[in-house]
């Protein structure tokens, strides 16, 4: 009875970490060996053309934020380039610092519209009946490279469809905590897509940093409203055929959460999104896999993953447990998360002081664990869009 009791847990500890660690170990691998530089689309042209690229800037209540945005987005696209600042539902002034800043503000007031994904579909539309050719996404709350837009213009060139640039998140504290879920989001941001690009799979949209074609846009409208709603509409897109080349030499960067609090809001409200797009998306996937759309495995993979920090709990469980078989799979899973590790840690600024943080990893899953209730919560239906307090410096 006892080892019936273990076999039946080991069974469901391989079924909910057996997804993450076949995503980590596709992922990582083109990581470590060389290879094209990841996110060249290729050199087919879609008519070679210039796009008139209009560059959408959803923001709700960030104030002087914006700004620093608006000003980093100018000097990238020049006198010419269009800047859209959507102001959605704010309460504070935030439509006038992006004006002063130079940027076209559509102010959208409506409370029954309420997310991210609303203030998108607002501003696409807008771009769209004003002759745009391709829409980009920056948030309120970041700051881009002056390549950004070039290279976007290039890879739409070269004929890519739908971009995806790198996006980083930067601790502006030394607080331990922070700097490993910058880590953690180097991981999930740039070492994923990367690897993804050069497999050939579809990059996955991070929602920030990303543009579209105007073509896409009128055969996958943006109908996607969730917290994840980039996940969201990147599903749709790949369903639809659609690859997304990813731009590691242009980098959009924002600032963690100044607060404790606010990074477990904001990742509470992100990781219960997955779990409830997941939750919706998992079946009809493996139904089109059936049915002979292989390449979907990766996003299937991608989406029915645990959240890392969960997983290597799961897999830890899995190495205590008094079976061989599971103990060399908890094992060799363990390593391809700890590659995986190093690979983002290498692709950071400070590989060997990354590496003392490791260290205080068990921490930081433990933490993890204790949101799971706030997890949980944010898989119960649509979330609101909730500004993040940040810093006023990028």
């Amino acid at each position: 009875m006892t080892h019936l009791f273990f076999t039946v847990v080991g069974i469901a500890l391989l079924a909910i970490t057996l997804p993450l660690a076949l995503e980590l170990a596709l992922v990582t691998l083109p990581n470590l060996v060389p290879g094209r530089h990841a996110g060249k689309p290729g050199t087919a042209a879609l008519g070679g053309k210039t796009r008139r690229i209009a560059i959408i800037v959803p923001a709700h209540n960030e104030g002087p934020l914006v700004s620093l945005t608006v000003a980093s987005l100018r000097t990238a696209a020049g006198p010419d380039g269009k800047i859209l600042v959507v102001a959605h539902n704010c309460s504070d002034d935030t439509a006038a610092h992006a004006e002063k800043a130079g940027a076209e503000v559509l102010v959208y007031n409506d409370p029954t519209a309420v997310g991210k994904g609303f203030a998108l579909r607002y501003g696409f539309h807008h771009a769209l009946a004003h002759s745009a050719d391709a829409v980009m996404v920056v948030d309120a709350d970041s700051i881009v490279t002056p390549n950004t837009v070039s290279a976007v213009q290039q890879a739409f060139r070269a004929g890519a469809r739908v971009v995806q640039c790198r996006y980083e998140m930067v601790s502006t504290t030394q607080r331990s905590s922070t700097r490993l879920a910058a880590l953690a989001f180097r991981a999930f941001n740039v070492i994923r897509p990367r690897g993804r690009a050069r497999l050939g799979f579809s990059a996955g949209i991070l929602g920030n940093g990303f543009a579209i074609d105007r073509t896409v846009l009128e055969a996958v409208p943006y109908d996607a409203f969730s917290v994840v709603e980039d996940l969201e509409y990147h599903l749709h897109l790949v369903i639809a055929g659609e690859r997304v080349h990813y731009l590691d030499e242009a980098v959009i960067h924002a600032d963690f959460p100044e607060s404790k609090a606010g990074e477990s809001v904001q990742r509470s409200r992100w990781e219960g999104g997955r779990l409830l797009t997941a939750r919706m998306w998992a079946l009809p996937l493996m139904g089109k896999i059936l049915r002979g759309r292989l390449r979907l495995i990766e996003p299937l993979c991608d989406l029915t993953g645990l959240p890392m920090a969960f997983g290597v709990f799961a897999l830890v469980l899995a190495a205590c447990l008094p079976l061989a078989w599971l103990r060399w799979y908890a094992a060799c899973s363990l390593i391809i998360v700890a590659v995986h590790v190093l690979t983002a840690a290498w692709a950071g600024p400070d590989f060997f002081g990354t590496l003392g943080l490791l260290a205080l990893s068990p921490v930081y899953v433990l933490r993890k664990l204790w949101m799971i209730p706030g997890v949980l919560r944010g898989s119960s239906a649509k979330a609101a869009w909730v500004r993040t307090e940040r810093n006023n410096t990028l």
